[in-house]
């Protein structure tokens, strides 16, 4: 099933636990506005190609829509129309006043200079402004953008406005309006909550950890969890994976892939076996961290895991059906929508002090963040066991909750029946 369908059937599900106006669930069924356009790109030979750019403004009850641009070879409309209903419901969790947008371009990156990815970046924005605007649609980088990216979208928006517009993109360089603490906020938001949790989950010291997906989100996630004291057993990336039982040495995995492009360049050292990035999910470990790509667990791999807590970094690694295999071999997940939260979290962040014209040290960053990221595991928390759900039922019950009081406020089919 796509992933559409999968976050639909989630919402309805939440919906399960709510007496919903009928307004709600009918307004969220579909997008509020997809924009569809054909990005031209000036090659360095001369030549024009173009590519299919994408942009949807999924729901703006609570606010501005707000989401990531990714430029990766299989983007369409299905999966953008998915990840901004995904960003509506993590921005309603994360009680921020934003409603949820995603765009894309479908392109492969490795086939275009660092001088046609930038004509890329600025046809993108040319082509999509009217959506765009800091109290109307605010992007931030996503799969294969990066804080170079937003700065050249950033600026040509302001070159077509006429004025700096920094609150327009998060996700910048802190030299132009940036927030410090942005690079690591997905993989930090999600370290608070496992350490906040770490006693209820039953982790201790030298808990062992596999990560899925050794891009920022998970190399920074294995840099936090060595530092505090887990060991790291299993990485992967699009080259494969690698088991190191004993614990990797974290830098040696950095530099690898910094040197060597693959942490597979490991395999050989002592203690490091090549597997296949398959098997990865099946390692011996306590801690399994998803951080690569949607649907990476789905019935035909989920009894072979092992670990007792699963960590979402990225949307929607688990489908629906592995999730009802999981919760009845009793593995906890920490769901996408709380799980990988602390990037838009600290892009709410970058907003806030753009709009301000302010500028936040990064100890008050990581401690906004933290505080935040526990308040609504907390909420997420209670929400389960009252309920008697899963973490992710009840992440989406209460992000669901914010969204209808927002729609109802307004007035829905009862109140005008009334």
């Amino acid at each position: 099933m796509s992933l559409l369908y999968n976050t639909l059937k989630r919402v309805l599900e939440a919906a399960k636990y709510l007496e919903l106006d009928p307004t709600v669930l009918e307004k969220l069924k579909n997008a509020l506005e997809t924009t569809q356009v054909r990005v031209p790109i000036r090659m360095d030979d001369g030549s024009v190609k173009f590519r299919s750019a994408l942009r949807c403004r999924y729901d703006d009850t609570l606010g501005p829509t707000k989401g990531g641009i990714r430029f990766h070879p299989d983007v369409n409309a299905d999966e953008v129309v998915a990840l901004a209903l995904i960003m509506t419901i993590k921005n309603a969790l994360m009680d921020l006043p934003f409603g949820g947008g995603k765009g894309g371009v479908a392109v492969d990156l490795k086939s275009l200079s660092k001088r046609e990815q930038e004509r890329l970046a600025r046809a993108y924005i040319r082509a999509l402004a009217h959506v765009a605007g800091p109290t109307r649609d605010i992007s931030a980088p996503d799969v294969g953008t990066n804080e170079t990216t937003m700065a050249w979208m950033m600026d040509e928006y302001s070159t077509i406005v006429g004025k700096k517009t920094p609150a327009v993109i998060t996700g910048k360089p802190v030299a132009l309006g940036g927030s410090l603490g942005r690079d690591d906020a997905t993989a930090r938001g999600a370290y608070y909550i496992m350490q906040h949790k770490a006693h209820v989950v039953g982790l201790k010291h030298g808990a062992r950890v596999a990560i899925q997906g050794f891009g920022n989100a998970g190399q920074h996630f294995a840099q936090m969890a060595d530092a505090g004291g887990y060991k790291i057993v299993a990485v992967s990336d699009s080259k494969g994976a690698v088991h190191a039982p004993a614990g990797f040495d974290v830098g040696a995995l950095l530099a690898a892939k910094l040197h060597g492009g693959s942490v597979t360049s490991t395999a050989g050292s002592p203690g490091v076996t090549l597997i296949s990035g398959d098997a990865l999910v099946s390692v011996d470990c306590e801690v399994l961290v998803l951080a690569a790509l949607e649907n990476m667990v789905h019935k035909g791999n989920a009894k072979s895991i092992k670990a007792r807590l699963i960590v979402e970094l990225a949307n929607g690694p688990v489908t629906p059906e592995a999730d009802e295999i999981l919760n009845a071999m009793n593995v906890l997940i920490l769901p996408d929508i709380l799980a990988n939260a602390g990037g838009v979290t600290v892009s709410y962040f970058e907003w806030v002090q753009n709009r301000q014209g302010d500028r936040w040290t990064l100890d008050e960053v990581h401690a906004r963040l933290k505080t935040m990221m526990e308040k609504e595991a907390e909420a997420v928390w209670a929400s389960a066991r009252d309920k008697n759900i899963t973490l992710r039922k009840a992440a989406y019950v209460l992000a669901l909750a914010r969204i209808a009081a927002a729609m109802e406020a307004l007035g829905t089919d009862t109140f005008f029946k009334d």
